[in-house]
């Protein structure tokens, strides 16, 4: 068995990862990433699955998040190939009767499209913008780093005062249909932002799904919903490129089968073909909780309360994704949404809770809400001329099994979505590529039956709760192993955050204080895990 040593390894080529290997090669460590897929990028990749010159992303499309997050920014990718660009028009929700809210990049734009809804809810989108603009800054610090977020909360209160965080707090509470009613009379304002909710798996009317569809709502006025020119995959490629330029090692086809625990502490890890890899300094995990603690570590190094914790860890919706090659741009009956990259279809405001219904009680929803990429709308170069490469997902059960017949009848109440809003799109189909939860798994092991959020975004698995109530950090029992997947704080999304945040640790923990700073650590852990 063939040995080898380095500073750091890398378990993962996803954002996370690779953003963790870049942020430990600019400290000037040895870093190997080692990634179980033929190609980089997780779920940020891009193909052609459809017909010969239309580029499909398989998994995540558009990244505003990447786009707001300074740690995205701070990489400078720009000087690794990566371009972004913008739809004419952010977002729109389409309705069955031809109306479309409509989120333009100008908000005066988006104010007077809602003020058609309804008198004063234009002024009222302009007052939510207001507010997002004055404490953008320090929100997005305190949501990005670990918890808890002690200096970006002084600033944030110190940016909003009393009574402005008395209001985010319960910002952060409020389910979404409760935000769009206190806030807006018509429905426009509403379908946007609960439209945005439901890219998580939080439920209209639970607690918590409010400030996703404030938040994704307001980064999308903020930085819009920009994509890689040439694809998601661009994006990926710039952060290897990035890692390779800095030293770092990228090895693909190459699965880990275990983390190496010898004395309590991570000192490397096994990989397929039987070699192993010594970390001198951290082993650094993007991959789910569950995976890293019973598949690589094993439960036998682990605390008890841990092993019971993952016993009640809980998944996301999974996915299940239609895959488009038009021969022509699609002819929606709104012409609101003919510009947007991304637009919302499928159902109207009571529709939402009518489909989170039926995923609560585990039944294929008939009339399902979709959220639906228009790519050569946002980049021309994603097809040919006069053509569109478009794509549609939308959450499903977890209960479901995802047969032949099955995938093929829920692929066609998809089309049929789109069919309702955009008459004659079916006419347009040069060619379709479908991806139901069990697909997204076996191109990504990540995705647990479909889920991509590396778990549920319910507020009882965030913040300190994730992946299990504990720090809220990326450190974990094991010394010298930090997760970096999207099961960390802050949880998914492409960000960067969670890989960030991993290399961050490992650096603190390798440093002069990485003694005490261990210490403390295990003294929290044995405090939130108690004896067992």
């Amino acid at each position: 068995m063939s040995t080898r040593t380095v500073d750091a390894v890398v378990i993962g080529a996803g954002p996370n990862g690779l953003v963790a290997a870049n942020a430990l090669v600019d400290a000037g460590w040895e870093v190997l990433v080692l990634e179980e897929q033929d190609h980089v990028g997780g779920a940020v990749r891009t193909a052609e699955v459809t017909a010969p010159g239309f580029h499909n992303d398989l998994f995540s499309a558009f990244y505003p998040l990447a786009a707001a997050s300074r740690i995205i920014q701070g990489l400078d990718l720009q000087d690794h190939g990566l371009t972004w660009l913008r739809a004419p028009d952010v977002l729109a929700h389409a309705l069955d009767d031809g109306r479309a809210a409509v989120l333009h990049h100008d908000p005066a734009e988006t104010a007077a499209g809602l003020e058609r809804f309804a008198p004063g809810d234009g002024e009222a989108w302009l007052r939510m913008v207001q507010a997002w603009d004055r404490i953008r800054d320090p929100l997005l610090d305190a949501l990005f780093t670990p918890f808890p977020p002690a200096v970006s909360a002084v600033k944030l209160l110190a940016r909003s005062g009393m009574a402005g965080a008395l209001d985010l707090a319960r910002l952060a509470v409020l389910p979404v249909r409760r935000l769009g009613d206190e806030h807006f009379r018509g429905e426009g304002g509403p379908l946007l932002l609960t439209g945005n909710a439901m890219h998580s798996d939080v439920p209209p009317d639970a607690a918590g799904s409010g400030i996703f569809g404030w938040l994704l709502a307001m980064l999308g006025q903020d930085v819009g919903f920009p994509v890689p020119q040439g694809g998601a995959g661009r994006l990926a490629g710039a952060l290897a490129a990035r890692v390779v330029a800095g030293g770092g090692d990228i090895e693909t086809g190459m699965r880990v089968d275990s983390v190496v625990v010898r004395g309590g502490r991570a000192v490397g890890v096994r990989t397929q073909d039987g070699t192993e890899v010594r970390a001198r300094h951290a082993v650094v995990a993007d991959v789910t909780a569950p995976a890293l603690y019973r598949d690589l570590v094993g439960l036998q190094h682990v605390p008890a309360k841990v092993r019971r914790d993952l016993d009640r860890f809980q998944w996301d919706h999974p996915t299940f994704k239609v895959n488009w090659a038009l021969d022509r741009p699609i002819p929606w009956t709104a012409p609101g949404a003919r510009g947007a990259g991304t637009v919302h279809l499928g159902v109207d405001g009571d529709g939402f809770v009518d489909m989170a219904a039926d995923l609560s009680v585990g039944r294929v929803p008939e009339r399902p809400f979709l959220l639906f990429g228009q790519m050569t709308t946002s980049d021309p170069s994603r097809s040919p001329a006069g053509t569109e490469s478009a794509w549609a997902y939308t959450h499903v059960p977890h209960s479901s099994a995802w047969d032949d017949d099955a995938v093929a009848a829920h692929a066609e109440r998809v089309q049929a979505a789109v069919e309702r809003v955009a008459p004659g799109f079916g006419d347009a189909v040069l060619a379709r590529h479908v991806q139901s939860p069990l697909d997204l798994q076996a191109a990504n092991s990540s995705l647990h039956g479909g889920a991509v959020n590396g778990g549920t975004s319910a507020i009882h698995q965030q913040l300190f709760f994730r992946p299990t109530p504990g720090l809220g950090r990326p450190e974990t029992p094991v010394a010298n192993l930090f997760l970096a997947s999207a099961s960390a704080h802050p949880g998914g999304g492409v960000h960067g955050a969670c890989g960030w945040n991993a290399a961050r640790a490992a650096l603190g923990a390798s440093g002069r204080t990485g003694a005490v700073r261990r210490l403390l650590t295990r003294t929290v852990w044995e405090r939130a895990l108690g004896a067992g």
